[in-house]
């Protein structure tokens, strides 16, 4: 926890003890002016119920110690991204911040064949700080890629520009510091997407994400009672109206 976040923690404790506390306020609906489409509550229902039956026991054994998240559900997001790949019968999968690969393996899970999962950090896999569950077999049969980029430079996103523009769901799980979600928006808007694709964004109810998500001129949908406990978004991302 960093020093701002001890500070506002003395001030202002959290009325119950948890393992982990986020500050969020409550935002009122009414004058929400981006409802979701009939497509994305369609997607969503179906993600939920895929969720409720996919195995990720395959990964247990991937977390050495702790808790196990990918089997938390509802709480966490895990089982939800491998109903929303199910769902969608996503070919193409692209995830922006690998961090331990633990969503990049349940994005696999329900892969339909010939598919493939990108994710991108500015950190290669093997280094990454706090440990990984990914191992070099992983990456063996090309159904997982990693690449090294950062898609918050423009000139990035246009060198990747086929890639991003055929996915049928791009995972957004970044710093959350205010600013990183913001450039991948801004980035992602001038594309020309051939497949419609869902984005999903994680923590959109923690304090830094409140106002990204808030702003969003797209189609939305707050899915977080299904998915991660600080937030899970789903953003069908048709034109802006």
């Amino acid at each position: 926890m960093n020093i701002k976040s001890r500070l506002t923690h003395a001030i202002m404790p959290p009325p119950v003890a948890v393992r982990h506390a986020e500050y969020s306020m409550l935002l009122s609906a009414d004058d929400e002016p981006m409802r979701p489409t009939e497509r994305l509550l369609d997607v969503a229902l179906s993600a939920v119920q895929h969720a409720r039956k996919v195995d990720v026991s395959s990964l247990a054994a991937r977390v050495p110690t702790g808790i196990n998240y990918a089997e938390v559900w509802p709480g966490e997001h895990y089982k939800l991204l491998a109903g929303l790949v199910k769902a969608l019968k996503a070919k193409s999968v692209v995830e922006i911040g690998t961090a331990t690969g633990l969503s990049a393996l349940t994005l696999l899970l329900e892969l339909p064949a010939g598919g493939k999962v990108t994710t991108f950090d500015v950190v290669r896999w093997p280094n990454y700080v706090d440990g990984t569950v990914l191992n070099e077999r992983d990456f063996s049969d090309g159904r997982l890629v990693q690449v090294i980029d950062d898609l918050q430079q423009p000139s990035v996103v246009e060198r990747h520009r086929e890639l991003l523009e055929n996915a049928d769901f791009i995972f957004i799980d970044a710093a959350k510091d205010g600013v990183m979600e913001q450039r991948f928006i801004d980035n992602l808007k001038p594309l020309r997407f051939k497949n419609s694709p869902i984005v999903m964004f994680d923590d959109i109810r923690v304090w830094n994400m409140l106002a990204i998500w808030r702003h969003l001129d797209r189609p939305k949908l707050d899915l977080t009672s299904f998915g991660h406990w600080s937030g899970t978004g789903l953003v069908d991302w048709a034109p802006a109206r």
